[in-house]
Formats: structure tokens, C-alpha cells, sequence
């Protein structure tokens, strides 16, 4: 009998029970990490909207900035679909995002409120805080933005 038990112990290589309990530990590590990932996934695409509505907002107030020192009178006011258009425009061009946006200004140049949507999440900017990103989906309409201007109270 302990002749046996010695030729397997000469004998190089691994046994199928050998091998199977580690692809089986295996698999145990792949199931616990993939949950894991998939949440970083989503935390790095919400982080992504964010960081794009900040490129919207930045744009916006570049070019409300703009806008307003052409003003003359002392408000701003889209009186005009051709203003408010090339507004538009020229927020895309500089942000050089993809999503859809809505943008409320204030009368004196500054930026309100820019609600940004892509890839079916939402991120709101309004008076210098973002809020987080949510599941959302983006407005059904033609045009991509909604440009307002307000009195600032």
C-alpha cells in the first residue's frame, strides 16, 4: 500500500480535484468582483456628467459675460430668436459637449440655473452648487436648449 501512495508522489502534474477547486475559488473571486466594479462604473459615469455641466456652466457664463458687455442699456434680454440662438451656438462650441441643456441667466450677465442631461443622466447647477447626478432622461424637443433671462432679485 505505501508503495502506491510513493508512485504518486513521484508522479509531476495536478489532479482534476486539484485543478477544479481552483477554477471553483476562482469563479468565487470573479462573482465577488464584479458588483464591485460595476459600481465604480456608474460613480465614474455620474462624475462624468458633472464635470461636463461644469464645462456647460463655464461656457455659459464665458459667453453670457460676453453678451452682456454688448448690452447696451444695462440688461440682458434675448429679445430675439437669432440672439438666443447664437447663444446657443456658441455655449456648444465652447463646452464642446454633447448633452442637452437648459440655462436661466440673470438680467446683470451671470448664470442662474443650467440643468444639463446626457446619456439618460440629469445634473442641475444653480447659484454655484451642482447637485448630484440622477437617473434621468432628457427632455423631448427639438431644440437642445432653453435660454432665459430673469431679473436678479
Amino acid at each position: 500500500m505505501f508503495e502506491k501512495i510513493r508512485k504518486l508522489k513521484d508522479r509531476k502534474g495536478f489532479t482534476l480535484v486539484e485543478l477544479i477547486v481552483v477554477l471553483v475559488i476562482l469563479a468565487i473571486l470573479a462573482a465577488l468582483l464584479i458588483p464591485a466594479l460595476t459600481g465604480y462604473i456608474d460613480k465614474a459615469n455620474k462624475e462624468k456628467i458633472v464635470s461636463e455641466c461644469r464645462m456647460v456652466v463655464m461656457a455659459a457664463q464665458t459667453e453670457a459675460s460676453e453678451l452682456y458687455g454688448k448690452m447696451e442699456g444695462g440688461k440682458l434680454a434675448f429679445d430675439t430668436t437669432n440672439t438666443a440662438d447664437k447663444y446657443d451656438t456658441a455655449v456648444k462650441d465652447l463646452s464642446e459637449t454633447k448633452g442637452k441643456f437648459a440655462i436661466v441667466l440673470y438680467d446683470d450677465g451671470t448664470v442662474h440655473t443650467v440643468q444639463y442631461w446626457n446619456s439618460g443622466w440629469t445634473v442641475t447647477y444653480t447659484d454655484g452648487t451642482y447637485n448630484e447626478a440622477t437617473a434621468d432622461t432628457a427632455p423631448d424637443s427639438n431644440t437642445t436648449t432653453t435660454i432665459e433671462a430673469k431679473a436678479k432679485s
